[in-house]
């Protein structure tokens, strides 16, 4: 299992979103409804994290949240070359 980040997991009891990940402890906010902002924010560490996490659902990341880029951005980093 590869933790990020941002990812929202389903579990059992309701939703679970990863806040801040480090090498041996995870910070996470967990709460009922989707769109409601209201929860629990907690730190355990990961192996604990992920037993909390067994048999739990990734939801796929909504490509609208995505930041979009303006087309004066992608024409400069197509045209961008490095010389050594």
């Amino acid at each position: 299992m590869k933790l990020q980040q941002g990812q929202i997991w389903k579990c059992a009891g309701g939703y679970v979103r990863v806040v801040h990940l480090e090498r041996l402890e995870v910070g996470y906010k967990s709460f009922k409804n989707l769109k409601s902002p209201e929860g629990v924010h907690q730190h355990t560490s990961k192996k604990d994290f992920c037993r909390l996490l067994k048999g739990a659902e990734l939801l796929p990341v909504d490509k609208t949240d995505a930041p979009k880029k303006s087309k004066v951005q992608t024409a400069k980093s197509e045209t961008t070359t490095t010389t050594v």
